[in-house]
């Protein structure tokens, strides 16, 4: 009775503050409840990675949850498994941490909050939770106030926070340097103003002095708003920011909910950013029984001769206002429609010949017309109704007979309603025609009107045609959407987004070099991304006279971005005649594997340059990508990787000796080599350049003979 009478003695005391370690004992977290207000700081090694920081809410027409709270208990726990993905970079992923809840009662008003720490052994994640209690049903929040306390005025690669679009090119500075630097950074394309002078979004990638890298997102991003982050630059505390809705209301709860994961990765090595996984840890396993439809893609498409300007999506440019009900009869094709059945064919046929299993189609429906020429974007596409020169039926036996699928294509103009009153009947039409994947599209300002891409009313959209395409056995590659936060490990056919500047903007202006090497700490931090990679003709005049852009790029680091841009759902984005051009240089593409047995960084600097090593899943092939920024760079990297005792064949896709890319970007190498896990690499990247590296089995004795050893 002492001893018990004792610890209940001490027990409120105690609870003031708990330290949770990671399982490794690198990372160590502390809760703090300061004069009421919940706080955690974050060490990684002994060294302060977050300083004290707050956590709360502000919310609409109640008091706020930010202060006067008592803990009622806490409880510790650790968990460890492996689990393996359906698709992924790793065949095999571990879930270990150690966990920390805090219970919270606020005493003015009786309310219930609870916190949620998870310490893995590569970083921190916590939530909130709101359990069922008699004193909080409905609530609306105005703000959530999750702070990250900085410890300095660290390295930033950031993009403004606006409500709408990813589809920025990075900007590197000072934390300090944001706001001075957002006008700037705010291009043409923006849809509309960011959310405050100091406001970037995640997931946000830093550095601090000493050479440690942090990485700050979120995880589960399920019925709730997506999150930005506000930098105040003086002190270096960043803090949460919701995206609004029209009313400016942060988000409608009802209990019992919980938010979504804050997350923060950090390490000594900027690889470890790379390959954490904590991320797809925090999701939930996926509760589909059957996953057997779900499976890595390799496709091309009718897609980049229209975003040149080569070809037009629209079969006429007649607006359907003056074709009475759409009567295409009335109407003279314009000519450049490329979603026509012998176009389509002529794709399904390279396809078929060079190994890729889909082909995905856009412009193929009607609408289009309206689209571009705005008569009617709040109600625009049907997704059932083809133009008169794209036959459905015949082209979909054509490429069965050729065993290829056509990949479908919808673009929604923003009008999500009209999407989803359409939805059962697309994706039935997609099932009847042999069609098991699409490719969704948000472009434009949503409707309803005051609605934006990233608010709780679209991210709630998104998962729900993800849901419903599952009921239909469809995979989803959604553009335009919100940036992935891991989800794809709760719903597997989710295999694809864009959601951040992806290929397309090299031929509407360019993509900065440096670009390739900083997405991968940024945006594929939450999951795949459709990046649509191999442009082989950097000049874009010579697909449309009148288009000035250029593809900031070498042929060799198009191939090195299939190793180095994760994504299940690969995209031979150029169009057949250039790669017919390159068929030495293509011969990777068509090589390269899309699902992973094992993940390797053997180089990283953010903004600077990333090297991968991945090994296909099920296979014994490797593969290696190296993206450079415009630095001309020199790689060197061993083979270590390699089973011990083995001989392969490495195939290496460089740059030349004189390759620029601007002005000399299609100069490249492709040498073969010999190569053991005793072998070493050491090899020019030209700026914007990089290289690939096929490493196979050979098939007998010969094929190595009289070739040099590395």
């Amino acid at each position: 009775m002492k001893k018990t009478f004792l610890v209940l003695l001490l027990f409120p005391i105690l609870l003031l503050s708990q330290e949770l370690k990671s399982p490794n004992g690198d990372f160590s977290m502390l809760f703090e409840l300061k004069d009421g207000k919940p706080t955690y700081q974050l060490n990684l090694k002994g060294n302060p990675i977050i300083k004290p920081s707050t956590l709360g809410f502000e919310l609409v027409d109640m008091p706020s949850l930010l202060s006067d709270f008592e803990i009622k208990n806490t409880s510790t726990s650790t968990f460890d498994e492996t689990w393996e993905p359906l698709w992924g970079e790793q065949a095999k992923i571990r879930n270990h941490y150690n966990e920390l809840l805090v219970e919270l009662s606020q005493k003015s008003s009786d309310r219930l909050l609870h916190i949620r720490f998870r310490l893995f052994d590569d970083g921190l994640g916590f939530r909130y939770e709101f359990p069922q209690q008699p004193n909080l049903t409905y609530f609306v929040i105005k703000e959530e106030k999750s702070q990250f306390a900085l410890t300095g005025d660290h390295k930033t690669f950031w993009i403004p926070g606006d409500y709408d679009t990813q589809e920025y090119n990075y900007t590197t500075s000072k934390l300090s340097e944001i706001a001075g630097l957002m006008e700037d950074a705010i291009t043409p394309n923006a849809s509309q103003t960011p959310f405050s002078k100091n406001g970037i979004q995640t997931a946000l990638m830093l550095k601090t002095d000493n050479g440690t890298y942090i990485n700050i997102h979120e995880a589960a991003l399920i019925e709730y708003a997506c999150m930005h982050l506000e930098v105040n630059p003086d002190t270096f505390v960043l803090e949460s920011h919701l995206t609004p809705d029209v009313q400016g209301n942060k988000g409608y709860m009802q209990v019992p909910r919980a938010t979504p994961w804050r997350t923060v990765i950090a390490s000594k090595n900027a690889g470890d950013i790379l390959l954490s996984s904590i991320t797809l840890n925090l999701n939930e396993p996926t509760t589909y029984e059957d996953t057997s439809w779900i499976k890595p893609v390799k496709y091309i498409g009718v897609w980049w001769e229209m975003i040149t300007g080569k070809s037009s999506w629209s079969y006429t440019d007649v607006p359907s206002v003056q074709l009475g009900k759409t009567d295409f009869s009335k109407s003279t094709p314009n000519g450049t429609h490329a979603a026509n059945n012998e176009k389509v064919k002529r794709y399904i046929d390279f396809a078929a010949e060079h190994g890729f299993s889909q082909v995905l189609v856009e412009g193929w429906n009607e609408g289009w017309e309206d689209y571009w020429f705005g008569k009617s974007k709040d109600f625009v596409f049907d997704f059932l109704t083809p133009y008169p020169d794209f036959d459905v039926t015949m082209l979909r036996d054509y490429a069965k007979s050729k065993g290829v699928q056509l990949m479908m294509h919808h673009e929604t103009s923003g009008s999500v309603r009209n999407y989803e009153r359409f939805m059962d009947k697309a994706y039935q039409f997609m099932v009847d025609n042999n069609y098991n994947s699409v490719k969704s599209g948000y472009v434009g300002n949503i409707i309803p009107r005051g609605e934006t891409h990233y608010g709780q009313w679209m991210v709630n959209h998104y998962l729900y045609a993800v849901e419903k395409a599952a009921e239909y056995k469809i995979m989803v590659n959604a553009h335009e959407a919100v940036r992935p936060t891991g989800l794809s490990r709760t719903y597997p056919n989710l295999i694809g987004n864009e959601s951040a500047r992806g290929t397309e903007y090299e031929a509407f202006g360019g993509n900065t070099p440096d670009h390739t090497t900083i997405l991968p700490f940024t945006r594929l931090i939450g999951g795949p991304m459709d990046y649509t990679p191999g442009i082989f003709v950097m000049d874009m005049s010579k697909l449309n006279p009148g288009n000035k852009s250029w593809v900031n790029s070498t042929i060799a680091r198009q191939l090195a971005l299939y190793v180095t841009m994760y994504s299940p759902l690969q995209m031979a984005a150029d169009l057949p005649e250039h790669y017919e051009q390159h068929l030495d240089a293509f011969q990777f593409i068509k090589d390269v594997a899309i699902d992973w047995d094992t993940s390797l960084v053997l180089e990283a600097e953010p903004g600077d340059y990333v090297t991968y090593a991945r090994k296909e899943k099920g296979g014994n092939n490797w593969f290696v990508g190296r993206s450079n920024d415009e630095e001309p760079r020199t790689s060197k990297i061993d083979f270590s990787f390699l089973d011990k005792g083995k001989t392969y064949i490495a195939i290496v896709y460089s740059d030349a000796s004189n390759a620029h890319y601007r002005n000399n970007p299609q100069a490249y190498n492709i040498k073969k080599y010999r190569v053991t896990s005793k072998s070493k690499l050491t090899q020019a990247c030209a700026p914007g350049g990089g290289y690939a590296i096929s490493i196979m089995e050979p098939k007998d004795k010969n094929e190595t003979k009289g070739l040099k050893r590395l």
